[in-house]
């Protein structure tokens, strides 16, 4: 509903917010970590969000021209130079940027879409599919649908789990299973000839490689999902403030001042939801290269 009708409905700011905060799920948690459920908000948007920006850069490559590109191509190209040359600084093997490199131009492009979504107004779509969940018999109050799905950590830390498959992937390749297991147990503090010294500092490295593992991991997906998180709900925040309505001078101040914010904040993001993108992009490569490297 939009934050004036929940205001007319006597709903505090807390229960708006949390309406707007609640996932559409494949079916109740039962109050614990339930790893069968599922965020079908999150799932549907960054699914159809995956599948614009596949079809758009399939039809500017579909249509690409030598002489005077449109400004779609234009910036595609331009898009497409800026990942290869961070693609060609990061990761020196060539073979392995024939894969790296679409993976990081898919990653940012998705990412960035996925971002976007915040710059909807923040009643718009749950306003839709309350309609659309009341016609159907559905309780309207009931209706949760949240739009920016960098903004759920699940999503957020699925792909950076993805990521690091990929680093496990590239390890193994590049260094060979023999290779990267003797790296696991001798990186970063090194070996010893003494078999007790070696037993222990093979202890230490492994548990140090897989903290570091994790770490990156976490961090990677923990990142990208604050960011994203704290922008919406500063958003559904300047939105309550208009919705004191014009009752007195203050709800008006408030209105105003609601429309200015919005603005500026709109503004202000636009920066936030591309550098996030550009971040994830970079660490992708920076994690992916990092697997290249010998210790």
């Amino acid at each position: 509903m939009a934050a004036e009708e929940h205001a007319a409905q006597g709903l505090t700011a807390g229960e708006y917010i949390g309406h707007h905060l609640t996932h559409l799920q494949s079916h109740k948690q039962a109050g614990v970590i339930d790893f069968s459920v599922f965020n079908l908000d999150s799932i549907f948007w960054s699914v159809l969000l995956g599948v614009v920006g596949m079809f758009v850069m399939w039809r500017v490559a579909r249509n690409v021209t030598s002489g005077a590109p449109g400004r779609v191509q234009a910036a595609v190209e331009i898009l497409l130079e800026m990942v290869d040359t961070q693609a060609k600084g990061i990761i020196h093997n060539a073979e392995s940027r024939k894969f790296v490199g679409p993976l990081a131009l898919t990653v940012f492009v998705w990412v960035f879409l996925m971002n976007s979504m915040d710059f909807l107004p923040v009643d718009l779509i749950p306003l839709i599919w309350e309609a659309i969940y009341g016609a159907a018999g559905g309780d309207a109050h009931h209706a949760y649908m949240r739009v920016v799905p960098t903004a759920d950590l699940s999503m957020t830390l699925g792909m950076s789990c993805a990521v690091l498959l990929v680093c496990l992937y590239y390890n193994i390749k590049i260094k060979g299973a023999a290779g990267w297991a003797h790296e696991l147990v001798t990186a970063p503090f090194g070996t010893s000839k003494n078999p007790l010294f070696a037993l222990i500092l093979g202890v230490l490295n492994l548990a140090m490689q897989l903290i570091e593992f994790t770490a990156k991991t976490v961090s990677h997906g923990m990142r990208l999902f604050g960011n994203m998180y704290a922008g919406e709900l500063v958003f559904m925040l300047i939105a309550l403030m208009g919705a004191v309505g014009f009752g007195s001078a203050t709800g008006i101040a408030l209105w105003f001042g609601h429309v200015i914010a919005g603005t500026g904040w709109a503004i202000f993001h636009i920066l936030i939801v591309a550098l996030q993108a550009f971040i994830f992009m970079m660490l992708t490569l920076v994690y992916v290269g990092q697997a290249h490297d010998h210790h």
